[in-house]
């Protein structure tokens, strides 16, 4: 076996044919049914895809070796986004789920992500023990004797995930609304599995609503299925020809978000988080709390305290917002990465959710989102978020790691009130402004967020964030 196969925060990934090959799709497959027998039975397993290259063949090899492994592979025959998948591992009560996906990456990539049986992305106690059993069935020759256990089925039981999910997203967002408003909406699948889904939601309802991107291309267009600002031009342009007061967008297994406001601006997934929880305070009552990772706006914090609702802030990774959702602690969880989910819903990222949300809220409100963030701002002060990546020198790493262990009193001339070590580094200002650090586990590059209280500030704040990286 080549590098190990490693679980991080939302699967294994790899590219095709380098890494991501039948003998270590064999191995993960094989890891995962190992791991499903060591929980209560029955062993039923679901097993999905996005619209990616070879993901039906990738799908009948999993079945295989699941089926060989005595258990029961449920194959989902169409392309599924993620927060489908995860609804039809609580609704057909399965051990779980094996999605072949690689989210938002670029096409060249496939993955493997695993749900557990409540429908939550596997937790790292869970993928620590898949990966020892990998190692374990690899037995140093990269697992050349699984082939020979898989047991070949003819005609393999199948779900159609679709149906159910549909209807559970009309009862958690009120799409009666959105059709009375008679608002129109764009909706941009980026060639991914959301397909379908978003759309027919709305049209079912009566709303006006057309699409873009809306085939399959294995490609994604030749970039990266993901649903950022400088890839929502065909979003834009068809928004302007049907006069569209909303765009709303999801990645390639439709677990994250994009919004387009009716002016064309794109508006930031912590902006839409913000204001998602703000309207379902006012709209459903829920005060149960919110969850945000340490990286997101503390325009959430600032919220809380206004609504006097309890806050949870984690590490970066859903499955710890996932598990707030299922101990019912919150009404929402987001990351600024464009990912959410509210109360009764997955404990999985769900962008189509997301959306029809915004869709709702723009609906109900009879407002832009530019003019809905501006109120939310004068009740409880504006917050401008920012993310960037910094390449370091194993040099500039080193001294920087060093840097990381103490904590600082002082950013660039500022004075530090309080230090976060949730996830990485958090650094808060005087004025609630605040940076954070967080060095990626893959590459060497550093992560810093920063949130400015106002947009003068801002360069000041990220010119101040590079110096205590760079020194």
């Amino acid at each position: 076996m080549g590098k190990a196969i490693k679980f991080g925060t939302s699967g294994w990934r790899a590219i095709v044919a380098d890494e991501f090959t039948v003998a270590n799709i064999r191995l993960a497959v094989a890891g995962i049914a190992a791991y499903v027998k060591t929980q209560a039975g029955p062993y039923r397993v679901l097993v999905g895809r996005d619209p990616r290259f070879l993901g039906e063949t990738f799908v009948e090899i999993a079945a295989g070796v699941l089926a060989g492994a005595g258990v029961t592979p449920i194959v989902i025959p169409e392309a599924a986004p993620t927060p489908a998948i995860a609804y039809a591992v609580r609704t057909l009560k399965t051990a779980g789920a094996i999605n072949f996906t690689a989210s938002h990456n670029p096409p060249e990539y496939n993955g493997i992500k695993f749900s557990t049986h409540d429908g939550a992305p596997a937790l790292p106690e869970v993928t620590k023990q898949i990966e020892a059993a990998i190692v374990t069935l690899d037995g140093g020759n990269g697992g050349e004797h699984i082939p020979s256990l898989i047991k070949p089925v003819k005609g393999y039981e199948t779900a159609d995930v679709k149906p159910a999910f549909l209807k559970r997203l009309a009862e958690l967002v009120d799409v009666k609304a959105i059709a009375k408003s008679g608002i129109r909406v764009v909706y941009d699948p980026f060639w991914g599995a959301g397909r379908g889904y978003s759309s027919d939601v709305l049209r079912e309802a009566g709303v006006a609503v057309e699409t873009v991107h809306d085939y399959r291309d294995v490609l994604f267009g030749g970039h990266a299925p993901e649903p950022d600002d400088h890839l929502l031009g065909d979003c834009k342009t068809k928004m302007k020809e049907i006069g569209a007061a909303l765009g709303i967008a999801t990645d390639g297994d439709a677990d994250r978000f994009g919004i387009v406001d009716g002016d064309g601006t794109f508006l930031q997934p912590n902006y839409v988080i913000a204001l998602l929880f703000d309207y379902l305070v006012e709209t459903r009552g829920w005060k149960n709390g919110v969850a945000k990772s340490v990286a997101t706006t503390n325009l959430i914090n600032a919220l809380a305290e206004y609504h006097k609702v309890p806050l949870y802030e984690t590490p970066v990774g859903f499955k710890y917002i996932g598990e707030l959702i299922n101990q019912d602690k919150i009404a929402i969880g987001g990351e600024e990465s464009a990912g959410m989910t509210i109360r009764g819903h997955v404990p999985e990222k769900d962008g189509i959710i997301a959306g029809l949300l915004v869709a709702e809220m723009v609906a109900t409100r009879g407002k832009s989102l530019g003019v809905q963030l501006k109120e939310l701002f004068s009740k409880v002060g504006s917050f401008y978020p920012v993310r960037e990546n910094f390449h370091l020198t194993p040099e500039v790493k080193a001294a920087f790691t060093e840097k990381l262990k103490a904590d600082p009193t002082e950013l660039g001339g500022r004075k530090v009130t309080a230090v976060v070590r949730t996830d990485g580094l958090k650094l808060v200002l005087e004025d609630g402004s605040w940076v954070c650090y967080r060095l990626s586990g893959t590459e060497p590059v550093v992560r810093a967020y920063t949130e400015a209280r106002s947009e003068q500030d801002m360069e000041a704040l990220k010119a101040a964030a590079e110096k205590f990286v760079m020194g």
